[in-house]
């Protein structure tokens, strides 16, 4: 016997993704949850833009865990429109 927690299934071409589904189902007990938005404790979000990646609950649940969910914020300026390498994860 084997549990999976959570699976995502992703590619850019929804009837593959619904084949490979269904194959699964025939094959295992399956819940679809349908569309991501949240895993790994990451929030995902979909536009016309494309997928946004976010753990802003994540760093709640940290800041709450240890108590610091009170505090003041501090807004601070960072670099816009930065590109990172796919290849060496370096700032471009």
């Amino acid at each position: 016997m084997v549990y999976v927690n959570d699976i995502v299934v992703a590619r850019d071409n929804s009837t593959e993704v619904s084949k490979f589904i269904q194959l699964l189902n025939d094959r295992f007990k399956l819940k679809d949850l349908g569309q991501l938005k949240y895993f790994l404790g990451l929030e995902i979000a979909r536009s016309e833009r494309g997928i946004s990646v976010c753990q802003r609950k994540y760093a709640l649940e940290v800041l709450e865990d240890i108590g610091m969910l009170a505090l003041k914020l501090v807004q601070f300026l960072m670099e816009p429109n930065v590109k990172f390498s796919k290849d060496s994860g370096q700032i471009l």
